[in-house]
């Protein structure tokens, strides 16, 4: 049986209402982390905020904005986010995302040392993530939908090389897991015709970064 999409008016109430969670989501995280920041100042003096954008994201024109925060003795916690709403429904394109991750990282190495030849940023790392994103991906063809947000997690190595006083470049990967129900389409004249309602299972990489840091 093909089930026909909604009204358009459904369409647009439910795009406002992802893009008020989003931003709602973005402001929590951002408002807690800046209170931890404000404590983690006295301890790493050296570095206690970095901004941050992920250049692969960059790359393929997904906005993206991420805030690490020193915790002390070489630990921090950052939130990053991502945001693209492209579209261009005559030729049934569609690179639609958001979400984000949480991240907690312990640094490792001289380069990690908050002593005046080092930062609170830079070096070795490990760390554990979590992560939440929809997505609404076509190039033409079937399409893949996720109306609900799919959770994930895992655990990341990387190294943060500084290229100035104020600016390093973060190269890390991340593998574990993520799940979510996501919709299989296909566009049909002026529709979409659903056509499997679908659950993601999949363990592998699900975090890849090259990141610019700016530390503040």
């Amino acid at each position: 049986m093909s089930i026909t999409p909604s009204p358009a008016l459904s369409a647009r109430i439910l795009s406002v209402r992802r893009t008020l969670a989003a931003a709602a989501l973005w402001l929590v995280a951002i408002a807690a982390l800046a209170q931890t920041a404000d404590k983690a100042q006295t301890a790493d003096k050296a570095g206690a905020v970095a901004l941050k954008t992920n250049l692969l994201y960059d790359l393929a024109l997904v906005t993206n904005a991420g805030i690490e925060v020193s915790l002390g003795h070489r630990w921090t916690v950052a939130a990053d986010g991502h945001f693209t709403w492209l579209s261009k429904n005559s030729r049934h394109r569609y690179w639609q995302s958001y979400g984000g991750y949480v991240t907690l990282r312990r640094y490792f190495g001289q380069r990690s040392m908050v002593n005046g030849k080092g930062s609170a940023f830079s070096g070795h790392h490990l760390g554990i993530y979590g992560l939440a994103l929809t997505y609404d991906v076509e190039w033409g063809g079937e399409g893949y939908q996720a109306n609900r947000l799919g959770f994930g997690g895992g655990v990341e190595y990387g190294y943060s090389l500084p290229i100035s006083r104020y600016f390093d470049l973060d190269f890390s990967l991340g593998v574990g897991f993520q799940g979510g129900e996501y919709e299989v389409y296909e566009p049909i004249g002026n529709r979409y015709v659903w056509r499997a309602t679908r659950q993601r299972h999949w363990w592998g990489p699900t975090k890849a970064e090259v990141t610019l840091k700016w530390k503040l």
